[in-house]
């Protein structure tokens, strides 16, 4: 088995990105970026400026709307998180790769008569690192070597900076003891080039067409090499290779999709606290959720397509923090209705944020939930390109854009509404008694019937809504 050297390679032609050197926003880009903290602000003051201009029995009849739309909701994401559940019991009991062999020729043969047998598929796990620590890049490359695909159709590919001399290192090793249960362990030195932002999006926007020249030094077929965007901490299941390239070959749209496992935090999750293990619980679930709902689906994290999707979407943008989002959505642009995210009823397992100290884990939390938030900064790039492809339909553009901005929207504004939603016209009528400030309606509300009927439904409504907690932890 050849094991190139580490080295750079020059690099190699390309379809040219969208925009390749970020340049100074216009008066109308500025808008669209503030626009969305804006409108979050506007929410949360909402708390404190309607009753001030509007009785409040109306008041109070839209935090009853709020919470009851709470409720319906909960109901709703619960009932998907326990459909996905039982699938992934399904899925993760079937030996994917027999079956895929006992297909018969007609199921993966395409009308032109090209043949996509599931033996001709490969595989490549595009891996960015930095600073990784070493028994985590090994758990990593472990779990793919584990994976039950075959070995002579498994491709590594680890991307680190010129700088990471530990990480070269590590790589080194890997190939050393993982070599050859793998068809190639390649090794790409990323240089830092100008004008990026520094981070994972980056490092794939540079890995990205050094695969590419790799698979085709090889001699490969593009549209049968499959590549999955790999977190260096994501562990797949045994079973995920051989699920994807059953869906793949048996697909005609192949060409036009990106395959979304589940990602679940759990790799550490009892070695975390409390407050972590919950909000990996959470992310957990959504994403259990979302595979119900495969029209708001946007790929996350990790995830598999074919490299020639990936050649032919421009590869990543190098220019922003979130490669999972922007990715689906430079993808989405480029082929509008007929791109999908095909969701992969198997788990990949992933580390919750975790640091030496007990504060320093959550320091880690917040800055993991705060990369999670840059994707609210897709708003502007998603808005200006639903005006510029008449070609999409403009009832599927309005619709993922709606979907985009009310999830950013919500999941920073929801908590404050929920939490404080029912008590702020109370507090209000004590400041105005206490300040001599004018407000619509009684001063006095507390002891108004609406104060009375507001505390009693909405402790009623979030009552029951809290019932979905327990089928949650469950």
């Amino acid at each position: 088995m050849s094991l190139p050297e580490v080295g750079l390679r020059p690099p190699p032609d390309q379809p040219a990105d969208p925009d390749p050197q970020p340049t100074p926003p216009t008066l109308g880009q500025r808008v669209l970026e503030v626009l969305p903290g804006t409108a979050t602000w506007l929410v949360i003051l909402a708390l404190v400026l309607l009753p001030m201009v509007i009785l409040p029995a109306v008041v109070v009849a839209m935090i009853i709307v709020l919470d009851l739309y709470w409720l319906v909701r909960s109901i709703i994401v619960v009932r998907g998180i326990l459909r996905t559940h039982r699938q992934l019991g399904y899925d993760t009991e079937h030996d994917w790769l027999a079956m895929g062999r006992e297909l018969p020729a007609e199921a993966w043969t395409d009308p032109d008569g090209e043949a996509f047998d599931p033996a001709d598929i490969y595989h490549v796990a595009l891996i960015p690192t930095y600073t990784e620590r070493y028994a985590v890049l090994n758990a990593t490359v472990s779990a793919l070597a584990a994976a039950a695909y075959p070995a002579d159709r498994k491709i590594v590919a680890i991307i680190t900076r010129t700088t990471d001399t530990q990480g070269i290192e590590n790589v080194q090793r890997l190939r050393e003891e993982y070599g050859d249960r793998f068809f190639r362990f390649w090794h790409i030195l990323d240089p830092l080039l100008p004008g990026i932002v520094v981070g994972k999006s980056a490092a794939m926007a540079y890995g990205g067409p050094e695969l590419y020249q790799l698979v085709e030094d090889e001699g490969l077929d593009p549209r049968k090499v499959i590549v999955t965007d790999l977190d260096s901490d994501f562990r797949i299941h045994p079973q995920y290779l051989a699920r994807v390239t059953w869906d793949y070959v048996q697909d005609r749209e192949r060409d036009y999709r990106l395959y979304q496992p589940i990602p679940m935090f759990h790799n550490n999750l009892w070695r975390v606290p409390a407050a972590v293990h919950v909000l990996a619980s959470a992310a957990t679930q959504w994403q259990m959720f979302l595979h119900t709902r495969p029209q708001r689906l946007v790929t996350f994290a990790s995830y598999s397509m074919s490299i020639r999707l990936v050649r032919d979407v421009g590869y990543w943008d190098p220019h922003v923090i979130q490669e999972d989002s922007r990715f689906f959505w430079r993808a989405f642009f480029r082929y509008g209705e007929r791109l999908a995210v095909v969701p992969v009823h198997l788990p990949i397992y992933g580390d919750c944020p975790r640091a030496r100290g007990y504060g320093q884990t959550h320091v880690s939390q917040y800055n993991q939930i705060k990369r999670w938030a840059w994707g609210v900064s897709d708003v502007p790039f998603v808005f200006i390109n639903m005006l510029t492809h008449p070609e999409i339909p403009a009832r599927l553009r309005l619709h993922r854009f709606l979907n985009l901005v009310f999830n950013h929207l919500m999941w920073v504004a929801m908590p404050l509404l929920l939490l404080f939603g029912a008590s702020i016209p109370g507090y209000l009528a004590v400041l105005a008694q206490s300040t001599g400030i004018h407000f619509v309606g009684p001063t006095d509300y507390s002891l108004t019937p609406a104060s009375d009927y507001l505390g009693i439904t909405s402790a009623v409504i979030l009552t029951f809504t809290m019932l979905s907690v327990a089928v949650l932890i469950y």
